[in-house]
């Protein structure tokens, strides 16, 4: 079994990633209503039956004509209306004009539209005309937004509103999506309680499965609570064999470290092969985190600390779902500030501090907030993270710092 190493976050997801590479696994995939994709990723392309729009439509309430009977002061007789849902085959004789709406067909005989505004209705049934226009003025053609055929969304697609959109005009209610990566969550500790318990002194409730099931959720997984594990090593290893018969990836929450009851790295150790890669990384909050692939599946060892356990779950459990799901994690989105007050920081870590974002005298400013790992409210009243990287023993105040919000808002 490995020992405590430092090994550097990134090679350490790294080589994480590349032994899930070689025993890949492969998700499925599933329908749900498209009310109900948002955030998923589309398993296939989609192509569009026809053209879209499907007719030639206004983009403006007026009246429809022929661009060329069109000029200021010129005045037309009206040949009626258009209702909304109706298709017009009726001709629109030379020289006349026909009200339309918003959305409406434009009959094949008109080029234009011109806008109510520009028009003046007058008692004998005409209209008159502030300006000229020119062919397709206010007129949405046949497949100019789609041509038929077409592949309109890619498979890979992360769902968004827009995309829900597209796929109801094509009468799409269901949409196949890759199937969520399911990731067993296995708390531990004699100390711990459920949530909804009263607890008696010496115990807390346990609330890093909750808060890692938002995570997993927010990250496009599926999270399965395994419960509260005593600290007993057979209790372990029952809890890893359920896990791995139901999950894609494992995610063990305290007992990574090395006391005498912290039986994680022993359990994952005859979980199957390759097994543990690293233990220990240049990480803080987070440095006995555990990293491994046992017979494909990813498996975590996250420390007990709430702090501990979120912080290192964003940074590397929350990228290996997607890269799971085969696309690219959202971009990490960043607010720059000035540093208000000066932070120490080992040079030999990875150092993410939260902090609170406030304005002073026209700065962007942000406040460390200096807590403990098992202190759970300081990244509660903080509106982002920043990194002191590895090599840097610390920042002055007033140094610039890119605080990353995402996760905060």
């Amino acid at each position: 079994m490995p020992t405590f190493t430092m090994a550097r976050p990134d090679d350490a997801l790294a080589l994480t990633w590349e032994a899930m590479a070689r025993a890949p696994l492969t998700l499925g995939a599933e329908k749900v209503p498209i009310a109900l994709a948002r955030g998923r990723v589309l398993a296939i392309d989609i192509r569009s039956p026809g053209p879209i729009p499907e007719f030639r439509r206004s983009t403006v309430d007026g009246f429809a004509l022929r661009a060329a009977d069109t000029g200021a002061g010129k005045t037309l007789p009206v040949a009626g209306e258009i209702p909304m849902g109706v298709y017009r085959t009726q001709a629109l004789p030379p020289g006349m004009a026909i009200k339309i709406h918003t959305g409406g067909h434009v009959p094949d005989e008109a080029d234009a539209v011109i806008m109510v505004e520009r028009t003046t209705e007058l008692s004998n049934g005409q209209i008159r005309l502030d300006e000229g226009l020119a062919p397709g003025d206010n007129v949405i053609q046949i497949a100019e937004d789609v041509q038929p055929g077409s592949v309109v969304i890619s498979a890979g697609a992360v769902l968004r509103e827009q995309e829900i959109a597209g796929l109801a005009s094509l009468g799409i209610s269901n949409a196949t999506v890759r199937r969520r990566p399911r990731v067993a969550l296995i708390s531990s500790g004699d100390e711990l309680v459920p949530v909804e318990s009263a607890t008696r002194p010496g115990q807390i409730r346990g609330s890093n499965a909750p808060m890692l099931a938002a995570l997993v959720t927010a990250n496009g997984g599926e999270p399965l609570d395994m419960g509260i594990l005593p600290d007993r090593a057979g209790a372990f290893a029952e809890a890893a064999a359920s896990a791995k018969a139901s999950a894609d990836v494992i995610v063990f929450m305290a007992g990574s470290s090395m006391s005498d009851r912290d039986y994680t790295a022993e359990t994952i150790t005859a979980m199957g092969t390759p097994g543990i890669l690293v233990h220990g990384i240049a990480f803080r909050p987070g440095k006995p985190t555990i990293f491994a692939v046992c017979d494909g599946i990813p498996v975590f060892g996250l420390p007990g600390n709430p702090n501990s356990a979120l912080v290192t779950a964003r940074r590397f459990l929350g990228p290996t779902l997607w890269r799971m799901l085969g696309v690219p994690p959202p971009p990490p989105r960043y607010v720059s500030a000035t540093l208000a007050e000066a932070v120490q920081s080992p040079s030999s870590l990875e150092h993410w501090i939260p902090a609170a974002l406030f304005d002073q005298d026209g700065l962007r400013m942000a406040r460390p907030i200096i807590t403990k790992s098992n202190l759970i409210f300081g990244l509660v009243r903080a509106d982002g993270l920043f990194c002191v990287p590895i090599g840097v023993g610390g920042l002055p105040a007033g140094a610039q710092v890119q605080v990353q919000v995402e996760y905060f808002d």
